[in-house]
């Protein structure tokens, strides 16, 4: 009776047996094959992020070269405008200097013209004080013939 039967199992006969019969084995291979196909997908995940990181940093990046180069351009215009605004200050301190110089001919003309006109009045005025002499000497001299002709006839004399 004890005939002892020896049965040769493979390793991979062994595999399949102890698999089907520790049913739990085959869910840790199948929990490990998801989570290794998740940790695949978030690998994938980061590195597509990663790529699109990379290509909003470099569009940001380019953009603010760009809003840099378009400041700089637009204040390159206004240093223009500045140095327009510059000229035409200077036109304008040119033309107030020729107004200064107008001016200044003017107040010369005009102290000549009133050096003109004081001369002249001054001429009337002695003219005047002149004539007020001869008419108020020839008032005096009628006066005194009026008086003397006054007493000659009071006096009986004509």
């Amino acid at each position: 009776m004890s005939e002892e039967t020896e049965i040769t199992i493979s390793e991979k006969s062994m595999e399949v047996l102890i698999a089907k019969f520790i049913p739990t084995s085959q869910y840790f291979e199948r929990s490990f094959d998801t989570l290794q196909r998740q940790i695949d997908d978030l690998s994938r995940g980061q590195i597509d992020l990663k790529r699109d990181m990379d290509r909003r940093f470099k569009e940001a990046h380019d953009t603010q070269l760009e809003l840099k180069r378009d400041m700089d351009r637009r204040f390159e215009q206004v240093d223009k405008r500045f140095e327009q605004v510059d000229k035409r200050f200077e036109q304008v301190d040119m033309r107030f200097a020729q107004v200064d110089r107008r001016l200044e001919q003017i107040n010369e003309k005009l102290d000549t013209l009133i050096d003109k006109v004081d001369t002249k009045i001054d001429a009337g005025l002695r003219e005047n004080r002149a004539m007020s002499f001869r008419l108020f000497s020839f008032a005096m001299v009628f006066s005194a013939i009026s008086m003397a002709g006054f007493l000659a006839k009071l006096s009986g004399l004509f």
